[in-house]
Formats: structure tokens, sequence, C-alpha cells
């Protein structure tokens, strides 16, 4: 089983011809609410691609909310750790234009109210092979659960999105960090991914720097490299892209698969979901992934 202890948002998706500059109106040509928030996300693209899962975190008890605990359920994905609390859920105003590319403002909402994992979450995460997490959450609880998987010997998946400061705290509780290029750069203060990638390992013990149409990099410090290239395909929606990566390469390390062979897999999933609007609507199944990577 793997567990994700974070964000449940509402995506609230405009789709257009090119994304406004400041100060500027522009016309969408559609425009749709789609569940997701980083937690979620990688939930269900991890459930799709063939794990259990168990969601950790909080929604309000508005339609949002039922809405977010259904689509997750329907995912396959336990929900029982997915508290209600008064109040509004998070949104995410999510645009995207006809080339693929997003600008996002996450309001936090129901996740804000989450200030640590409770002594439940802790046990679901215990018996984890793995525990998915991102910084949609406040940080202290983020740190808090990564500190209770890494006391179970649990592997723990950090997506330090959105970038901030990390504190070591929290670091020396990871076992894999996944950054985009511009994440680690701003987490580092490095330019170009290979400096970044060996100065992420300077407080981690693995980190993959996912690069977008250009595959991604995988550095150890047991002093392994990979360079996986990416699947080339025509982008609809890059939206939810990184968080399926992360979900298939947690379900596939769980599965005991080689990083190269981990990598592809997720490689394969990512480009999958690019092809599709949407975040969590976007993510394939088992199979669909299996017949990429044959």
């Amino acid at each position: 089983m793997i567990s994700v202890f974070g964000s449940a948002n509402m995506d609230l998706v405009a789709y257009v011809s090119e994304a406004p500059k400041r100060g500027e109106t522009v016309t969408g040509h559609h425009f749709r609410t789609i569940p997701g928030g980083k937690g979620a996300n990688q939930a269900i693209a991890a459930a799709r691609a063939g794990a259990r899962v168990a969601f950790l975190g909080a929604a309000g008890d508005d339609a949002f909310g039922a809405e977010m605990r259904a689509t997750l359920a329907e995912a396959g994905v336990d929900v029982r750790g997915l508290r209600q609390v008064p109040g509004p859920s998070g949104i995410a105003h999510i645009v995207v234009d006809d080339a693929g590319g997003n600008s996002i403002v996450v309001v936090p909402g129901a996740n804000g109210t989450v200030t640590g994992p409770s002594a439940d979450d802790l046990a679901v995460i215990a018996a984890s092979q793995a525990l998915l997490l991102q910084l949609e959450l406040p940080l202290e609880a983020v740190v808090e659960a990564a500190r209770g998987a890494r006391a179970a010997g649990v592997p723990v998946f950090l997506t330090p999105a959105p970038a901030r400061p990390l504190p070591e705290e929290l670091l020396d509780a990871v076992t894999t960090i996944v950054p985009n290029e511009h994440e680690a750069a701003a987490i580092t203060g490095v330019a170009g991914v290979d400096a970044a990638l060996d100065a992420l390992l300077e407080r981690v013990e693995e980190a993959v720097i996912t690069l977008g149409s250009q595959g991604a990099l995988f550095g150890s410090r047991s002093g392994e490299r990979l360079r996986v290239p990416s699947v080339p395909v025509k982008a609809v929606d890059t939206t939810a892209a990184g968080d399926t990566f992360v979900g298939a390469l947690a379900v596939a390390r769980s599965e005991g698969r080689a990083m190269a062979d981990a990598l592809t897999f997720a490689s394969a999933a990512a480009a999958l979901s690019v092809q599709r609007e949407g975040a969590s609507t976007s993510m394939p199944a088992r199979e669909e992934i299996d017949r990429q990577v044959s």
C-alpha cells in the first residue's frame, strides 16, 4: 500500500489560446471544474497505476469536498483518512493555454487546517510501502508525517511544490525528492540541472529532476546517474504531469523495480497524461502504461 499525506483541491480550469499578461483580459474557449490538488492527484495516479492507496488530508463541508471524496473513492483510493472540516475546500485556479502550458493559483481552504498527522494517520503511514508528500499542506504537518514514516522505515517521496526553503529536519527524513527543473533551481540556488542535482544529493539520498519534454535526470548518493528521455507526444494539458510521474514512480519502486525501469514507467504515465485535459481526469490506467512501455 502507498499512503499519500497531502492536499485535495477543486481545480477551476480556464482554457485560453494565450495566457493573459498582467493587467490583460482575454477570452477563454471553455471552463471545467476538476477534482485535483497535488496530494489527491498523486493518490489517483498511484491507484490507477496499480497500487492500493490511502489518502490522508482534509476537505471542506461544501459541495467541492463531497465531489473530491467521491472522485478519490471512484479511483479506488481509500478515503477513510480524508477528514471533513467546517468551511470551504481548497481550490486551484488554473489557466491552460493552447500549447499545454499552465499557471496556477492555489487557495488552501481546508488543507490549511491540517497541522499534523493524527495517530490513525501515522498508523496508516507506518503500514505503507511508501509515503508521498507535497508542500500544499502546512510545513509543520509535512515534516511530522515525514518523520513518522522515516521512524517506521517507510520510504518518503517528496514533491517540493510549491517551491520554498526546505528545513533540514524534513530533508533528513526524505528518501527521494522529485522537483522539476525550476523547483530544483529555486531550492538549491544553483543554475543548471546537473549542478542542481549535485546540490540536492548533499541533502537527500536520491533525487529525480523532471525536465518536461527533455525527460528526467536521476542521481543517488551511491553515485548512480541516469537520464531517461521523455516519450515524444503532443501536449494538450500539462497540469498533472508531475503528479502522475511521481505516483507512477512510487508504484514501480514499491513493486521492487530498478530505478531505470521505474523512471521509464513513470515517464510513460506522464506522457499519457499530458495528452488529455485536466488533472485527475488525465491519469492513465495500469494497462495503458504497460502498453506504452512494451
